[in-house]
């Protein structure tokens, strides 16, 4: 029998939207205040350095963003993003972009671990939305997260464009062939922005593989990475003459073997012995990968085209090959040492005092000579450097007080391990292994750096969440809501 529309009681309709509104602030009101304590120490530090802060390598990235082409230093996705946004000529917009970033990384964390959460326990209104909010806390409230999106730097764009990935699969109990396919294309960005990138289609690709996940899942991924690392490759062969995504590999694989390649037991051809030298103690206040790569006795300041010479990096590259070979245990020493650094009580000025100092909103900065003209070009007036009291002195207050330590990222990772071992085959498994290899990765392919450490935080997060939520499958009901189905639990995250 049908019901008159018009025999419903007066205001049933305001009452059911009163009950909704209710029921949305008690299950998401803790995250929206948390999102909003995230947003205010960004908006000061907007408030008290109107441009952008400045690194040592924005002068590259602003370069290949103003000439449109691949840059042979190093890979040009975050100049994609520069030059997109370059019709602006503004870098006060530039920065609210990367904050935004920062703050989309701290809302697809909370929604993975929310419904996961809600998943298991969907009689729980409010404790699906608080574990959401430990996943997300530490990646939105870290004040050097805050600083990395206020400098000219790639970081905060490969950051939200690899935990976009891991969301996407995440997303669904068992991803779809759509879900891998954002996945890669997402992956394959970040790859295109940071290198790092490159080894963790890897990962994934073992995650769904593990996860059962079918056919289609594990080749839309993989085609997706290849296609746009391909099209990439082309792009910079059209512009560079060979194929690749950079023409510094071997430049930053000498690096990491200049702290201990002794070449008394290398015993390398004539036209490698360039690389010859004892950096531990010759460095000059840098430590012996930075020296190498950069000092003032620098071996690639002899080759025509300095750091991005073909033939320089080739012979850097088989260098660094024959030093590994011929020193395996004090290559495997150099990289354990680096990666334990990131965890360490206190932070050290590595791999130099100022490029540490970089990381720390400033009383007063200028700008690198390399990137005065460039930086002119691209935003104007509003690439001069401006220190704007008293919001300045607040965030650098806020940068002393409020960052993950050292031990605090030791006890994360071993909270996420935990629950990993109790499922192997479970979604934290895929945040983990991704957090350890963004750690791992640069301090075995070129130098310790406390910036490599940050895109880390949020991955182990959600790993350490995701692996105490108990997991189950969900099917949508002929109402379209979504409820457990009866059984054993599943190996996957909810779907919608």
């Amino acid at each position: 029998m049908k019901v008159d529309a018009s025999a419903r009681p007066l205001g049933s309709g305001h009452a059911a939207r009163g009950l909704g509104l209710r029921e949305a602030v008690r299950r998401h009101g803790p995250f929206a205040l948390l999102l909003l304590a995230a947003a205010l120490p960004r908006l000061v530090a907007m408030a008290g350095y109107p441009s952008m802060l400045w690194f040592g390598d924005s002068g590259t990235y602003l370069r290949s963003a103003l000439d449109a082409v691949p840059s042979a230093l190093r890979p040009s996705g975050y100049p994609v993003m520069l030059w997109m946004l370059r019709p602006l000529h503004d870098f006060g917009a530039v920065a609210f972009v990367q904050h935004v970033f920062g703050l989309a990384v701290g809302v697809l964390l909370y929604l993975v671990s929310y419904r996961a959460a809600r998943a298991a326990w969907p009689d729980r209104d409010v404790l699906p939305g608080l574990l959401g909010c430990l996943a997300a806390a530490l990646p939105l409230l870290d004040a050097y997260q805050i600083e990395l999106e206020h400098l000219v730097l790639s970081d905060t764009l490969f950051e939200v464009l690899l935990v976009g990935a891991v969301a996407a699969l995440l997303w669904r109990a068992g991803p779809s062939w759509t879900s891998a396919l954002v996945a890669g294309l997402l992956l394959g960005a970040a790859a295109v922005t940071r290198t790092v990138g490159i080894p963790l289609i890897v990962i994934a690709l073992l995650f769904l593989l593990v996860r059962r996940a079918g056919w289609r899942p594990v080749a839309a991924l993989a085609a997706s990475f290849v296609i746009l690392l391909g099209s990439y490759a082309a792009w910079y062969r059209a512009e560079n003459g060979r194929w690749g995504l950079t023409g510094t590999n071997g430049l930053f694989l000498f690096g990491r073997v200049a702290a201990f390649a002794d070449c008394g037991k290398i015993h390398p051809p004539a036209d490698e012995r360039v690389f010859c030298r004892d950096w531990k103690h010759d460095r000059r206040g840098m430590d012996p990968a930075f020296a190498a790569m950069w000092g003032a006795h620098a071996p690639f300041r002899t080759f025509r085209e300095g750091i991005t010479d073909p033939d320089g990096n080739a012979r850097a590259g088989d260098f660094a090959k024959r030093a590994v070979l011929a020193q395996p245990l004090d290559y495997l020493r150099t990289v354990l040492v680096d990666t334990a650094r990131g965890f360490a009580p206190h932070r050290t000025n590595r791999p130099t005092a100022g490029t540490v100092a970089e990381y720390r909103f400033p009383a007063y900065y200028k700008r690198p000579v390399t990137a005065v003209k460039a930086s002119d070009r691209y935003g104007g007036s509003t690439a001069k450097p401006r220190v704007v009291e008293p919001y300045a002195r607040w965030i650098r207050a806020y940068q002393h007080v409020v960052f993950v330590r050292g031990p605090m990222l030791a006890l994360i990772l071993l909270v996420g391990a935990a629950g990993v071992v109790r499922r192997w085959r479970g979604a934290a498994v895929l945040p983990l292994l991704t957090g350890v290899a963004l750690i791992v990765v640069p301090a075995a392919t070129a130098d310790f750096d406390y910036r490599y450490l940050l895109p880390a935080v949020p991955m182990l997060c959600l790993a350490a969440v995701l692996g105490w939520i108990p997991e189950t499958r969900r099917c949508r009901t002929a109402e379209g809501d979504s409820r457990p189905e009866p059984g054993p639990p599943g190996p996957g995250l909810p779907g919608a």
